[in-house]
């Protein structure tokens, strides 16, 4: 039998976003937070190298802007970069005084008598602005906010919990268009149960899970992209999706990325004769921004007819190596690689994306009441390629401030009467499963082969043939069957591969993380790609 719930604020997503929202909000408030597997499945908790944030005397705002405007590929939003850096500090802060176990610099003692937490460089960065937790920054993060929640009574942590489509007031019928709740799929009873909540906040993660090769977890399907672009969002700039360079090359090696703070440590990329090549391609050599990087070794694994290239980090006192990337060192060593002794192989695999569901400073979308935060959204900060360590950084500081909006409207927005529930009286059970996992891995493989680091006209036309006739044969299964997440992130995945190639195909340049072949140059003025729904075309 499906429930009906309702609370204040439904956050979907457990990560870091979605959690600093929930312990931002005043204690008074209900609020659910919904994780569709257990809640340290997000990319939250596998993040290694740290959070980008003005910390170190040294270090100016003006500075870390420059630096994130210079990666973005001339189209990160200035207003966006300078709010997000403006708030690094004070979010940092509020991380320290929940009980994050920030990495301390024992060498730089204050006069004080404290201790300085110790700073490192990542690539595109010019000054060390990396506040981390040894090489598992993510994890300690996660853990210490988990802890916090799990602490007040007000807060509901729900796992197993699918997100199928938003509740709008357009979708039922009625005039205005705010968001109501959310149809969400238990898990545990098969049930689709209908949440109702004042304020709906999208903190689902991105969606690199279309691509075959990626370094996220297996529930970065792009959902919050997908529910908010069916609900009438528009969508911005998803063309940019960043390949991390080194993710571990190594058949029982499953999405293990290999921390960028390597290279920022001294590590060097080599090919298999053990010869350097990034110098060759950049004058920032190993610390160039993630793009180039990317870009480059793809090249060369194609110029050598190579499977991985290798990152080196041997050459630095065993100590030094396994202090500073405990995590790194000892996952290499379950596969019988001692990286104090010998390099990493490593290749590129989808990371992050830079777009998303378009929204404000306050993380408003196109729909009142609906707000989206973290990789989900499109802030305008990344431009067209991340720079390392502010994805965090926009999680804290854009959950902050959509928390701060929420409290401002507290008083004109009441919980929504009884909702409909979800009608289940039309479809049976599936007794064609495996069509789910054929199309599955027929988007992932042609994501890769046609969308991926480097794009042809061809590809990409291939790759919208491929992914239009999908979409129908999902939406007829869709019609039919009984949901599970399978099918849900499968929807969500086509749907979202459909919007990247589409927005893929509008870009006649090479900017950032788009190359294609096609269009080598970059045009002189710089313009997001902005997706508006077909429901709003009236």
């Amino acid at each position: 039998m499906s429930q009906h719930f309702q609370h204040d604020v439904l956050v979907i997503g457990s990560g870091a976003a979605g959690l600093t929202l929930a312990l931002t909000l005043p204690p008074h408030l209900r609020i659910a937070v919904l994780s569709k597997g257990s809640l340290d499945n997000g990319s939250t908790y596998w993040a290694q190298g740290g959070v980008a944030a003005v910390l170190d005397d040294a270090d100016t705002v003006e500075s870390h802007v420059e630096d994130t405007l210079n990666a973005g590929g001339g189209l990160c939003r200035e207003d966006a970069v300078r709010f997000t850096v403006e708030h690094s500090r004070e979010a940092i802060d509020w991380l320290i005084e929940q009980g994050v176990p920030f990495t301390r610099d024992d060498e730089h003692a204050r006069e004080d008598g404290g201790f300085e937490f110790h700073l490192t460089r990542e690539g595109g960065h010019s000054h060390r602005r990396i506040i981390h937790a040894a090489d598992a920054t993510g994890a300690a993060i996660f853990n210490t906010l988990l802890g916090q929640a799990r602490q007040r009574p007000n807060i509901e942590l729900l796992e197993q919990r699918v997100a199928v489509d938003l509740i709008t007031e357009r979708k039922l019928g009625l005039p205005g268009h705010r968001c109501l709740g959310a149809y969400v799929l238990n898990r545990a009873s098969g049930e689709v149960d209908t949440y109702s909540a004042r304020f709906v906040v999208l903190a689902c993660g991105g969606a690199a899970k279309v691509y075959l090769y990626t370094s996220n977890p297996d529930g970065a399907c792009g959902d919050g992209i997908a529910m908010a672009w069916r609900a009438g969002c528009r969508v911005g700039n998803l063309e940019f999706n960043q390949f991390h360079p080194t993710c571990l090359y190594h058949p029982q090696a499953k999405s293990f990325l290999v921390t960028e703070a390597l290279r920022g440590e001294g590590a060097l990329l080599k090919l298999p004769n053990g010869q350097r090549f990034m110098p060759r391609f950049d004058p920032r050599a190993e610390l160039a921004p993630r793009d180039i990087v990317a870009r480059a070794i793809d090249h060369e694994m194609k110029r050598l007819g190579i499977d991985c290239v290798y990152l080196d980090i041997s050459h630095k006192p065993a100590e030094f190596v396994k202090s500073h990337f405990p995590t790194v060192y000892e996952r290499c060593l379950t596969f019988g690689i001692d990286i104090t002794r010998e390099p990493i192989p490593v290749v590129p695999a989808a990371h992050y994306t830079c777009g998303g569901v378009v929204v404000d400073q306050a993380g408003h979308t196109d729909i009142p009441g609906l707000y989206a935060i973290g990789e989900t959204s499109f802030t305008g900060l990344h431009g067209a390629n991340r720079m390392a360590s502010n994805s965090l950084l926009e999680c804290f500081v854009y959950a902050r401030s959509a928390a701060a909006d929420i409290c401002a409207q507290l008083a004109q927005v009441k919980i929504p009467s009884t909702l409909p529930g979800w009608d289940a009286s039309q479809v049976t059970d599936s007794d064609e499963d495996v069509i789910i996992a054929h199309n599955w891995d027929e988007l992932r493989r042609f994501m890769w082969d046609y969308v991926g680091i480097v794009r042809t006209n061809k590809r990409l036309q291939r790759a919208q043939h491929r992914v239009r006739l999908l979409l129908d044969e999902i939406d007829e299964f869709y019609s039919n069957y009984k949901v599970s997440r399978d099918l849900i992130e499968l929807r969500n995945l086509a749907q979202v591969a459909e919007l990247i190639i589409r927005s893929a195909m509008l870009r006649h340049e090479s900017r950032g993380l788009h190359y294609t072949l096609d269009y080598p140059e970059q045009l002189p003025v710089a313009r997001d790609t902005i997706l508006v729904p077909a429901i709003y075309a009236d």
